[in-house]
């Protein structure tokens, strides 16, 4: 059983978006995205999702973000970041709060950010200067999804698994960004994890989330390191494929899973975020995977 969620034998989630499908009429107008994280979260739901998400579905991952830290204009850094007016994703947080008794809470980590941004001000000699600053602005975010009541606090550092940022700058800068939080903290790194681990496993962070589907190596690697009292997010899905694998193979993926980790350390959950694909396959896919592992806690019975 999950230390940090009890209860929960192999809690599952989802990393975080989903395929967006607006709203019509009167009420698409006003607010076209509003259907979109009410599909989302029914989705999830109806899959049987124990950790869910709000679906991630105003925005990529970066523009949902950039968009409203003064200090940024387009692609532009184009002066000091300072925090956001207001809250960036709780309400439609809170909405998925209402429906669901476990939400996650997402943030697109300051490294990842700030290598999406072109430098156009003095303010900043370099994206690890501005990295430091964007943490300082996000930790507000992560602030009030906690106080809004998550489960868990995730942070997106797809750009890590590149090998274009300078690790222990982002370990700094994700500190900042979590500073304070009482609820768990996941990183999220997509990719090929080899020579990355060893420095991801010092992290701040109670979570690491990677992907293990595409990239089954990640796995074999994980073997020969000590993940001490932190849990695993295990990406058991193709995230990149709208093929829908049959749940006899994400079966298999987590019985490979449990021979490396124990059940009480490990979040089932796709590789990445679903929103590229149709909305049936992610779907499906999602239902496909809590049906295996549905069946992989009747093995551990």
């Amino acid at each position: 059983m999950s230390s940090l969620f009890p209860g929960l034998v192999l809690p599952t989630t989802v990393v975080g978006s989903y395929p967006v499908v607006r709203g019509r009429g009167i009420s698409g107008l006003l607010d076209p995205y509003r259907h979109a994280v009410r599909t989302a979260v029914a989705d999830q739901l109806a899959a049987g999702i124990d950790i869910i998400s709000d679906g991630q579905v105003r925005g990529d991952m970066v523009t949902l973000f950039t968009g409203l830290i003064p200090g940024i204009r387009g692609t532009e850094v184009i002066g000091p970041v300072s925090p956001a007016s207001g809250p960036i994703t709780v309400s439609d947080t809170r909405y998925a709060l209402s429906e669901a008794p476990q939400v996650k809470g997402i943030i697109t980590g300051p490294t990842t950010l700030s290598f999406a941004l072109h430098i156009a001000t003095p303010a900043y000699r370099n994206r690890g200067e501005l990295a430091l600053d964007l943490s300082r602005v996000l930790v507000r975010e992560a602030e009030l999804l906690q106080a809004a009541g998550v489960a868990m606090i995730q942070i997106d550092e797809p750009i890590l698994s590149t090998g274009a940022a300078d690790i222990q700058n982002a370990a700094e800068a994700l500190q900042h960004a979590t500073r304070g939080l009482s609820v768990p903290v996941c990183l999220h790194v997509c990719g090929n994890l080899t020579s990355l681990l060893p420095d991801l496993l010092s992290f701040p962070v109670s979570i690491l989330d990677f992907e293990f589907a595409r990239s089954p190596a990640n796995l074999a690697l994980c073997q020969e390191f000590d993940f001490g009292k932190k849990m695993v997010g295990f990406g058991c899905v193709d995230s990149a494929s709208p093929q829908v694998e049959p749940v006899s193979l994400i079966r298999e993926r987590i019985q490979d899973a449990l021979a490396v980790f124990s059940p009480g350390q490990l979040l089932i959950d796709p590789d990445c975020g679903l929103r590229m694909l149709p909305r049936d396959a992610a779907a499906r896919k999602l239902q496909h995977m809590v049906t295996a592992v549905a069946e992989a806690r009747d093995d551990l019975q």
